[in-house]
């Protein structure tokens, strides 16, 4: 599939001679998930607040009565999940008791968090439930979960109705104290606003508590008792702008740090069965990877080549889950094409069997990420990150070596290409495709470094990759139809109506050859044109 890495696959034998990779994983219970749209402000303790019915949205309020809760917080002794945004806590008292996780939304305010949330009686203050320990392997790696902080709130809420007289949000009051065993060391006061409904409008409410001298916090009340240590940067922070005048070496650090996160962020949401995760997961093992190719001469070999080893072994135990989902995807939708009695008859019989396909290559991913293996490959990464192993070449600035090593790979990519022929074997274009991903992403990776030109050679091999992975597809797709049309459960009618199948993927692997052509021309001249100093 198109999804496959860009270097060449660990072997399949070898995965099967791997127990790590064959490791059967218990079940494991999936939390309630909740979405939370909130906004955090900060009061003085003798904060009046105002009348809420003059807010604008706002028709009637509610108060509802005072609650104690009692929350003890959970993470590592040096506060790895906080510094990567996630909350873990026990709490008791309350509609809504039990264990809760909060982590960030991709790409959403710092208001939009998603809660897991798991029963009291799924464990005692300090031991955490596994099916939310699991969620975080990536961000503690094996460190023990302990206590850390404990709160008492008191807790006055507010239910807030809009015109229609529904309860768009639920405005709290929170009375915060810090507890260091029984005794109180500290207090603070916060009101959320919180929304009841799918794209409730808090504008209102939050201005008229802003216009009355409250201040906006996005700090959690845990983060903010804990003080400064709670919001120091992840284990793997974030790369540093690197120019041409820097290190080499800051180019490949900067480079290590922002793909280790990626990997490290979408183990999180592959736990959590997100969309796309598995996919986007694989795409950073594949960049890891061609990173530490492309930037051979400044990194030491044997310890490249471990990780790449690892980083390998991690995708193609995803790999399996995501071609089948992608194969899945495109067989249904040219199955539709052909006509809806063909697609009927094509889907009773491939659908079932894909489907079982894809759940067991979940599961087989799943072990293969809770295996030690797999901890000691989130353990190299975030090491690498840290501190890479790098060469004397390093130290010379990225304007003078780092040019060459992008040419390489676009070298390499057009001695593959002369050697296609439109009627050639499909594995001449699916080398060619590894060596377009290598060259893309060889260009990708300088893109911090040299800006626009970096960027439109990589937007143009960006073109190359997606009809060489189209063509790959369809070579596949061509192999599973013929599997499942030999089938011994398969008529005739059916089968017919899966060769039709098979001639509409061939003349699709044709077509993207042909396309290929026109592409490749274009993709020349803006090689041709792209100088990076």
């Amino acid at each position: 599939m198109n999804t496959d890495d860009a270097e060449d696959p660990t072997p399949p034998d070898v995965r099967r001679d791997d127990p790590t990779s064959e490791a059967d994983a218990p079940p494991m219970p999936h939390p309630q998930e909740v979405r939370e749209v909130e906004t955090k402000l900060r009061v003085h303790g003798l904060f009046r607040l105002p009348d809420l019915s003059t807010a604008a949205g706002v028709e009637q309020v509610a108060p509802q009565r005072t609650r104690v809760l009692s929350a003890v917080y959970h993470d590592t002794e040096d506060l790895a999940l906080f510094r990567w945004g996630v909350t873990l806590r026990r709490r008791e008292g309350g509609d809504d008791a039990g264990w809760h996780m909060k982590l960030p939304v991709d790409g959403a305010s710092e208001g939009v968090r998603d809660e897991l949330r798991v029963p009291l009686s799924e464990g005692e203050i300090g031991h955490v439930p596994e099916a939310l320990r699991d969620v975080v392997t990536a961000y503690v790696r094996g460190a023990a979960l302990v206590p850390v902080v404990e709160l008492r709130t008191e807790r006055t809420p507010y239910l807030l109705y809009d015109a229609e007289g529904a309860a768009f949000a639920e405005l709290v009051d929170d009375r915060v104290s810090i507890l260091d065993g029984d005794s109180v060391v500290s207090m603070f006061r916060e009101i959320e606003v919180e929304a009841l409904m799918a794209d409730a409008d808090l504008s209102g409410p939050v201005d008229l508590l802003l216009a009355g001298g409250a201040v906006p916090s996005e700090s959690s009340k845990a983060a903010s008792a804990l003080g400064p240590a709670a919001a120091q940067p992840p284990d793997v922070p974030k790369q540093e702008a690197v120019g041409p005048a820097d290190p080499a070496g800051a180019a490949v650090t900067a480079y290590l740090r922002k793909h280790a996160r990626a990997f490290l962020n979408q183990d999180v949401r592959v736990r959590r069965d997100l969309p796309d995760a598995v996919h986007q997961m694989r795409v950073a093992a594949r960049r890891l990877r061609s990173g530490l190719k492309t930037f051979a001469p400044l990194v030491d070999p044997a310890w490249a080549a471990d990780l790449r080893e690892e980083l390998a072994w991690a995708a193609g135990e995803l790999g399996h889950a995501r071609d089948t989902e992608v194969l899945l995807e495109r067989l249904d939708a040219h199955a539709d094409e052909l006509g809806e009695r063909e697609a009927v008859l094509i889907r009773a019989v491939m659908d079932p069997v894909l489907r079982h396909r894809l759940a067991g290559a979940r599961d087989h991913g799943l072990a293969a990420m809770r295996s030690p293996r797999h901890l000691a490959l989130l353990q190299s990464l975030v090491a690498a990150a840290a501190d890479p192993a790098l060469t004397p070449l390093a130290d010379e600035p990225c304007a003078e070596v780092l040019p060459a090593l992008v040419d390489k790979s676009w070298r390499r990519l057009r001695k593959s290409v002369k050697g296609l022929e439109l009627e050639g074997p499909a594995e001449t274009w699916h080398q060619a495709r590894i060596a377009a991903k290598r060259a893309r992403y060889a260009a990708g990776a300088v893109i911090p470094v040299f800006g626009e030109p970096a960027e439109t050679l990589e937007e143009s091999l960006s073109l190359v990759t997606e009809v060489l992975g189209e063509h790959q597809d369809a070579c596949v797709a061509q192999d599973v139809i013929r599997e499942i049309a030999a089938m011994r459960d398969v008529d005739g009618e059916t089968g017919f109506a899966l060769g039709l199948l098979h001639e509409h993927e061939f003349e699709e692997e044709i077509h993207n050859r042909i396309e290929f052509r026109a592409i490749w021309a274009q993709v020349k001249a803006v090689q041709r044109e792209t100088r990076l100093v």
